[in-house]
């Protein structure tokens, strides 16, 4: 056998354990997935009785229980308020200094990244009992919006360290001919640098959406009334509940529709995210 030949098969081999490998690893994180699909949609006594087997009829009435008497929906609408709004907040902020940052030279610059990368290693939980004291003499506790602004604020200086790649990566030309053309800074932005940074933009939503979506210890503590919880708190509750009520097919089916925006913004945007990720080590 050549060498060239010898090289083939252990390529084709590594090749087939890779994927052997990769196919164990999906199976991993497949299962548990369609496990609580399957017992959503069973009654409380095949969960107990019969977990590994399938359901004997499609109980949907566990999802009608989930929003009527767990109140899923309403915790989801919070949660969907306090995205948006953190989102909108985030984005505001971390685009319009990510580009002064990446693109313009200024006194005073290195430090200002500096300082935002410094963020990066300070957690909200960290310093949650001072910001805890502060919110509650502003009389910010208890409010959607304060709540959403907290999770901007935490998540920018990730976002600016993420979007500064992508704006240097962007070729100062077009920059130039904007500006040529009588577009200032705003418009140069608006018009030129963020359709071109789409892909690292689109990255920092996906990021901050899952951020957002899950987090649960801080809206555990600056949320207080019942009416105004997220669906990571909500499904706290839940659970404890179900500790006495016993009813586990509501219990699943709640997970089960919590996990359906995950599933759909990561499906609608993997491409666009796999993109932006591969963008962002290119440096102009």
């Amino acid at each position: 056998m050549t060498i060239s030949a010898k090289k083939k098969s252990s390529s084709g081999i590594g090749k087939l354990v890779l994927r052997i490998f990769l196919l164990i690893q999906a199976l991993v994180v497949l299962y548990p997935l369609l496990w609580n699909v399957l017992a959503s949609l069973k009654t409380n006594a095949e969960v107990m009785e019969s977990p590994w087997s399938l359901p004997s009829a499609l109980n949907w009435d566990n999802y009608v229980r989930a929003f009527t008497t767990a109140k899923i929906g309403d915790y989801m609408l919070n949660s969907v308020i306090v995205v948006i709004m953190s989102m909108a907040v985030l984005l505001l902020t971390a685009v319009p200094t990510a580009y002064v940052l990446g693109r313009m030279r200024f006194r005073g610059r290195s430090f200002l990244t500096n300082f935002y990368m410094a963020g990066l290693f300070i957690g909200g939980v960290y310093i949650i009992v001072p910001l805890f004291m502060m919110m509650n003499d502003l009389h910010m506790l208890d409010n959607r919006f304060w709540l959403s602004a907290v999770y901007a604020t935490g998540s920018l200086p990730f976002s600016v360290f993420l979007l500064t790649g992508f704006m240097k990566s962007i070729p100062h030309d077009y920059e130039e001919a904007a500006m040529i053309d009588g577009c200032g800074y705003f418009g140069t932005l608006f018009r030129v640098i963020m359709p071109m940074a789409r892909p690292g933009i689109i990255t920092l939503i996906v990021f901050s959406f899952f951020d957002f979506w899950n987090e649960y210890v801080l809206a555990m503590t600056f949320i207080t009334s019942d009416a105004k919880k997220t669906i990571p708190i909500g499904l706290s509750n839940l659970m404890a509940i179900q500790q006495y009520a016993t009813d586990w097919g509501s219990l699943f089916a709640g997970l089960v529709t919590v996990l359906v925006p995950t599933i759909v913004v990561y499906a609608l945007l993997q491409k666009k995210l796999t993109q932006g990720m591969m963008l962002g080590g290119v440096k102009g």
